[in-house]
């Protein structure tokens, strides 16, 4: 009985030691604004990350992570969750929980990704002058780039469609590049207006019949959790489609054109490694994305009336070329 009572007691104090010792653990606070494959593709670099740098979960650090699903007062409730809860930094995926993070806490290091314009935002006035408290990637996408690939592939399109959130301060920033560059182009960008997911297939629907010779998707939360249905509309009217970020044909792009979100996650772990082991987040500038990747998706192309030429086949990163559950694909290198 005395043995019996020696092991039980043997395991309760393991327990409660393994319990304090995971109190004690260096936390990092993630959330995200709701599950667009943007978000998700941050949010796994980041963690890849800590660990090829051996910090793992329950192990020598603590996550707490969580998703707003694309509710503002849950983004604005996690981050002051973080705060009560005290932990050691605060990792911020999106433009709605930078803002959200900055306005809970001026103190506990605060590193973004997947945040188009950390200025508008309130982090700083450059990349160099920015709060002491806050570093990160910023997502800010190649738009004009992206409008002189439309311009390559269609050159006799002038009327360019695109949906955006009104809500969503880094929509707007993007329309507002997008319509500077389009017109720099002889191009107009024709924009229609949304809520909320909800209406992403109605509000495409009016976008097609506004006489568009095509649509580049800006990319915001909003849409970019719903581009799966942009995509269907695109298809069944055969309107060329090109996405503002790479997994967009997976999602129905015939084309798209910008950075790894995966990348750039892992760009913010590398960030939030440096802050954990004792730099000062003041003293790392805001960092941007320079590698740009460009994406097909030859199926989707066919049903929008889309051709490639050979030269743009060949600048291809990734090709989709087999219609299977849009994930069979063909790389050219």
């Amino acid at each position: 009985m005395r043995k019996a009572y020696l092991i039980l007691l043997s395991i309760l104090t393991l327990f409660l030691s393994c319990q304090k010792e995971e109190k004690n653990l260096y936390t990092l606070g993630i959330f995200q604004v709701n599950e667009a494959p943007t978000m998700n593709a941050v949010r796994k670099g980041f963690i890849q990350a800590l660990e090829d740098e051996g910090l793992y979960d329950g192990k020598n650090i603590r996550l707490v992570i969580r998703n707003a699903r694309g509710n503002i007062p849950e983004v604005q409730r996690i981050a002051q969750e973080f705060v009560t809860a005290k932990v050691d930094m605060i990792v911020a995926f999106s433009t709605p929980c930078l803002q959200a993070a900055l306005h809970a806490s001026h103190e506990i290091p605060i590193i973004f990704s997947s945040v188009a314009n950390p200025y508008l935002a309130g982090a700083g006035i450059s990349a160099e002058d920015h709060l002491s408290n806050v570093s990160g990637v910023s997502s800010r996408g190649p738009i004009k780039q992206s409008l002189n690939f439309v311009k390559e592939v269609l050159p006799e399109a002038k009327r360019i469609g695109t949906l955006w959130t009104p809500s969503e301060i880094n929509s707007e920033y993007y329309l507002d590049l997008s319509r500077e560059g389009a017109s720099e182009l002889g191009m107009e960008i024709i924009a229609v207006p949304i809520a909320n997911s909800s209406e992403v297939l109605l509000s495409t629907q009016v976008l097609i019949n506004k006489k568009i010779d095509a649509i580049y998707q800006i990319s915001d939360n909003t849409i970019n959790a719903s581009f799966e249905v942009v995509g269907k509309v695109a298809e069944e009217n055969a309107v060329p489609l090109f996405g503002g970020f790479p997994q967009h044909t997976r999602l129905g792009a015939s084309a798209a054109m910008g950075w790894d979100f995966f990348d750039m996650g892992y760009q913010a772990g590398q960030i939030a490694i440096k802050v954990k082991n004792g730099e000062n987040p003041a003293d790392i500038p805001f960092q941007y994305m320079n590698n740009v990747k460009l994406h097909l998706n030859l199926i989707a192309a066919e049903k929008q009336g889309v051709t490639f030429s050979e030269e743009i086949v060949k600048r291809a990163d990734e090709i989709l070329d087999i219609e299977e559950n849009n994930s069979s694909s063909s790389d050219v290198r």
